[in-house]
């Protein structure tokens, strides 16, 4: 019992809680390296259905090139990707019992999904933010081509001309205090220092809505020692 107290009491001091991180860029952006740069080692719980899709179409030994066309692979492809899904559905489920920090991944080319999503994470007391991964669509198209995962030059495309109309919708849905750019054009550059500094500062921002923190008043209390402990 004191063992299972001391993990809700250490959680509660954890400073990525409360905390909520989308994702957003589009095919060939450089999400995932921006992640490993600017996000990693906050204690944030990543909920991305693309890692567990890619990870079964390995195991199952299917190819990653999806500008190849084969309409049985196609076919089981995609329930694949509905598993995923259902999966990573689960991994928030989980992650939100505790309030853990998060890193939810997206594209941002639906905008209506992001904000039902950011709009129910606010209700229950997280802070939300969007980090942008922005390039331009000669980069996007040529990191494509070498991409293990690769998509059809016409979906990178219109998934390019879409994140961007997005991003004003996206940065008043968030905030302007809540919405970093990051520019990755240049792939073998670092996140820029003042672009990480400013992240950490959101992740250690203490929360400050009611629901947050009325959410740890009770876990304090929860976990507070009996009389008899104390003894």
């Amino acid at each position: 019992m004191r063992k299972f107290q001391q993990y809700i009491t250490e959680g509660v001091y954890d400073p990525s809680i409360f905390k909520a991180f989308f994702l957003a860029g589009g095919p060939g952006s450089g999400k995932s390296w921006v992640s490993t740069r600017a996000l990693s080692g906050m204690g944030l719980k990543v909920i991305d259905s693309d890692a567990a899709f890619v990870s079964k179409l390995k195991k199952e030994k299917m190819t990653l090139n999806f500008a190849a066309h084969d309409e049985k692979e196609i076919i089981a492809r995609d329930k694949i990707r509905s598993r995923s899904k259902q999966i990573a559905g689960m991994q928030l489920g989980m992650a939100l019992e505790g309030r853990l920090g998060l890193i939810i991944d997206s594209t941002a080319r639906d905008v209506e999904k992001i904000s039902a999503q950011a709009a129910n994470l606010r209700k229950i007391g997280y802070d939300i933010h969007m980090v942008f991964v922005n390039t331009s669509l000669e980069v996007a198209l040529e990191r494509n081509k070498s991409r293990p995962r690769r998509l059809p030059d016409a979906i990178v495309i219109n998934s390019h001309k879409q994140i961007q109309k997005n991003m004003g919708r996206l940065q008043r849905i968030f905030g302007v205090r809540n919405f970093v750019v990051v520019d990755n054009n240049e792939i073998a550059q670092d996140v820029n220092p003042t672009v990480h500094k400013r992240i950490r500062g959101m992740v250690n921002r203490a929360p400050t809505s009611y629901q947050a923190v009325r959410w740890i008043h009770s876990c304090l209390l929860y976990t507070s020692p009996s009389p008899r402990d104390r003894g």
